[in-house]
């Protein structure tokens, strides 16, 4: 049977490429959603692209330095830290929509001039996409999408923590053995 350790050892780039991969499945659905789907995304859902985003340039860094191990771990945990951010807004957007407390400025309706005429404003209004913060487009078994990234961006960054503080105990398990061989 192999073990976390052992795949790592082995394989240093492994976990990096499934962070990685599960980045660019995130935002492929994300994006499929979107442009294909007809999902149009809120200001909340755009900021949680951003933490995908972010977590999947620090796991294509590990990915480079997989060589390294101080290195591969340090951005382990970074891409660990990434996704507890995409966790922490996915988790207030569920808030959000829940309505335990308000969304950001961004997510109200798009601010019209005062000086426009209702010709002007209806042609804006109609013409600039808008989805609010608090609605819940889609659902299954009443869990949004935000929740479902709740769910998702914590697997991955227990998953990133783990590999990354595995890589910390491989070594001091082969501190140690070195210790007693001396």
């Amino acid at each position: 049977m192999t073990t976390l350790s052992a795949a790592q050892s082995e394989t240093p780039w492994l976990w990096p490429a499934l962070l990685a991969a599960a980045c660019v499945g995130a935002l492929g659905t994300a994006f499929a959603s979107q442009y294909w789907g007809g999902l149009y995304p809120c200001a909340l859902c755009v900021y949680q692209r951003y933490a995908y985003g972010a977590a999947l340039a620090v796991a294509l860094g590990a990915l480079a330095v997989a060589g390294r191990p101080a290195w591969r771990r340090g951005a382990l945990l970074a891409t660990a830290l990434a996704f507890l951010g995409g966790a922490a807004i996915a988790g207030f957007h569920v808030g959000v929509e829940q309505k335990w407390w308000e969304g950001l400025a961004s997510c109200a309706a798009p601010s019209l001039p005062s000086d426009a005429s209702v010709e002007e404003m209806r042609e804006l209004l109609l013409n600039q996409p808008f989805a609010p913060c608090d609605a819940v487009p889609w659902s299954l078994f009443g869990i949004s999408i935000a929740g479902y990234n709740v769910i998702a961006s914590v697997v991955l960054a227990a998953l990133a923590l783990r590999a990354g503080l595995n890589g910390a105990a491989q070594k001091a398990e082969r501190n140690r053995e070195e210790g007693v061989a001396r």
